[in-house]
């Protein structure tokens, strides 16, 4: 996928993942975590769960979430506590 302005869907991020043969659970085990864990990285902030996503799509976070980062920089963007 192109940059955008605009994060890749949920669905687009694991149908990219399928095309290439392998599942969030398949990363989440091969990190070293639990199965499910970067199912997280959808509703949430999580810089170690993007690189791994972003590593396997052969992209960058900033390039799959861009409102996570500013200005397209590796640095992730500090929110206000809610």
């Amino acid at each position: 996928m192109e940059h955008k302005s605009q994060d890749w869907h949920r669905a687009d991020i694991k149908s990219a993942l399928e095309k290439r043969g392998i599942t969030l659970r398949d990363l989440s085990r091969a990190a070293g975590l639990s199965p499910d864990s970067l199912r997280n990285v959808f509703t949430r902030h999580w810089p170690r769960a993007e690189l791994i996503i972003a590593v396997a799509l052969e992209t960058t976070p900033d390039v799959i979430w861009p409102s996570r980062y500013i200005s397209g920089h590796e640095e992730p963007h500090q929110r206000s506590e809610e």
